[in-house]
């Protein structure tokens, strides 16, 4: 199963700040709006968040590489949903019934309370 793309989702106080500090540790912005920067260190992807979410989140994108550019192939947000739910786990917040194909997310929770996040933006 090919999850695409990581990245950390960091829920940040003051996005200027923190965008600051990871600038000192090498990160350049990519990519971003009034409240949300994502940051690349080579492989390595950031993105920082005020005010979206209470909690950090782990991020899964099917479909782009880790410069955010899309994958030749890749697999499909609704395969990946339907071999997990076939494992037994229990993804929430599924938009993937809406449309056959394209843009869909869901979550789950990993053993320790973790948030991890399939966003598929193509």
């Amino acid at each position: 199963m090919d999850l695409g793309a990581f990245s950390i989702s960091l829920a940040v106080k003051d996005l200027q700040i923190s965008l600051a500090f990871y600038k000192k540790l090498g990160f350049e912005p990519t990519q971003g709006g009034e409240n949300w920067q994502i940051l690349h260190n080579g492989e390595r992807v950031i993105g920082l968040f005020q005010g979206m979410f209470e909690q950090n989140i782990m991020t899964f994108n099917p479909g782009w590489n880790q410069h955010g550019k899309p994958t030749e192939s890749f697999t499909d947000i609704r395969q990946i949903e339907k071999q997990l739910r076939a494992d037994g786990l229990e993804p929430s917040g599924s938009n993937t019934a809406e449309k056959e194909a394209g843009p869909a997310h869901f979550m789950l929770q990993d053993p320790d309370g973790n948030t991890i996040l399939v966003d598929q933006h193509r």
